[in-house]
């Protein structure tokens, strides 16, 4: 229970990463608030709020509304799968929005009430520092949020900690989306996959369990920092493993 007394509010909880986090979150003691779009899902575990996290009026009156957090987790994303010159405004409109301002929305909105020791994570992304080929939107987004992360915490410690979850090629549907984009999707993701030491893909357990510690008392140490969580797939050369 090392969350235990916290309370804690998930950006875009209702599937996925966010709902991974949601409901360790919940294992491990917090009190959990999420939001998304649209309405509660069924069952959902605990309080939910509909919001859009590009909305800054919006923003603000949930964070009025729901008082003084231990923990933010800046998870709401989209996805739009184009290169610069194909990108349309309102392409822009809604990554940028989402991706980056919202989780700007959400910092600006929760930080003056956040109680001392508290901690924001930031779903960050190995595309904020690798270039996914026709991702340009997400790239550039996922790279505000890792220059955010490190602003908050030289500009707001020692009150609060804040760190960004890197995640790699996670098994949710914008995997799916992206391997739908190459000429021939399952060789596609056969190839990605021998590029990981590991030989899975991620799953939304594995950015919760490092959600977990980034947001209890054990990681009190640790602020400004991007933690990468791919796999291993970073950390080698673009040669495929098994070819030689």
């Amino acid at each position: 229970m090392r969350l235990l007394g916290k309370r804690a509010f998930v950006t875009g909880g209702r599937q996925g990463i966010g709902r991974a986090i949601v409901d360790a979150y919940l294992a491990e003691g917090a009190e959990v608030i999420s939001c998304g779009r649209g309405p509660m899902p069924g069952g959902f575990p605990c309080a939910w709020h509909s919001l859009d996290v590009s909305d800054p009026a919006a923003v603000a009156a949930v964070g009025e509304a729901i008082g003084p957090l231990d923990i933010l987790v800046n998870n709401a994303g989209v996805q739009v799968e184009k290169t610069v010159t194909e990108t349309s405004d309102a392409d822009w409109d809604h990554v940028m929005g989402v991706n980056a301002r919202g989780v700007f929305n959400c910092c600006r909105a929760f930080i003056p009430a956040m109680r001392a020791g508290g901690a924001i994570v930031n779903i960050g992304s190995i595309s904020g520092q690798v270039a996914d080929p026709s991702m340009a939107l997400y790239n550039a987004s996922k790279a505000f949020v890792h220059g955010l992360t490190r602003s908050i915490a030289v500009d707001h410690g020692p009150d609060l900690r804040c760190n960004a979850i890197c995640p790699g090629w996670i098994e949710t549907g914008m995997l799916g989306a992206a391997f739908d984009l190459a000429r021939d999707p399952d060789a596609a993701r056969a190839d990605a996959l021998a590029r990981h030491p590991v030989r899975r893909f991620g799953r939304p357990a594995d950015v919760a369990s490092l959600a977990i510690w980034l947001a209890s008392d054990e990681a009190g140490f640790a602020t400004g920092q991007l933690f990468t969580l791919d796999g291993g797939m970073t950390a080698a050369s673009p040669l495929t493993p098994g070819a030689f």
